[in-house]
């Protein structure tokens, strides 16, 4: 897992640690020195800790003009043990919402398990973001399942043209297009 890193090739138009808007802020990253762990297992030191021991983010873009944020995940995503949506919401997404970001996507093929919880958290995020909406892309099959089996799938959207995104071929604003397009034909 520590070879994992988080997709820098956008990194020369956007870094979170560069955005004063961004819960990130200031943030400062060691190539070299690994200090975030996944249970024991060592994670490159690129990835954003938010509060969660076991779920790690990195925001790749942020357009506030055009209200969308990407965001790409790695870990387990837990709301049994560590009700790590209220995690995620509370440290980033609400802030993002308040800067006016209410169209979200996460890059999930670096999550290895969810575990749910309740979907109050979903719910919430859901109704906050309005007319925006919350995409999942390139998660695992077996967590969109547990989303499903546990009913989230009425707050995100995930399935379908959204599971096999060659994503890193396109540039931020493509992605978005890509998605918004795929959701636009879902919505309407």
């Amino acid at each position: 897992m520590h070879d994992i890193e988080p997709h820098f090739a956008w990194l020369n138009i956007y870094s979170a640690a560069e955005d004063s808007a961004s819960p990130f802020y200031g943030r400062e990253y060691s190539e070299f020195y690994y200090d975030k762990t996944v249970y024991n297992y060592l994670i490159h030191p690129q990835w954003d800790h938010f509060g969660s021991s076991t779920l790690y983010i990195k925001i790749l873009f942020v357009d506030y003009e055009e209200g969308f944020v990407i965001i790409e995940m790695i870990g387990e995503w837990n709301d049994a043990l560590y009700n790590d949506i209220m995690q995620l919401k509370r440290e980033v997404l609400e802030i993002m919402g308040n800067e006016g970001i209410n169209k979200f996507i996460l890059i999930g093929e670096s999550i290895m398990n969810f575990h749910a919880s309740d979907d109050s958290y979903y719910e919430e995020w859901f109704q906050d973001v309005e007319d925006g909406w919350i995409s999942l892309i390139n998660f695992r099959e077996h967590v969109l399942e547990e989303f499903r089996k546990n009913h989230i799938d009425y707050y995100l959207n995930f399935g379908g043209d959204l599971d096999d995104v060659l994503w890193r071929k396109l540039g931020p604003r493509q992605l978005f297009q890509h998605v918004e397009g795929i959701l636009s034909k879902r919505l309407n």
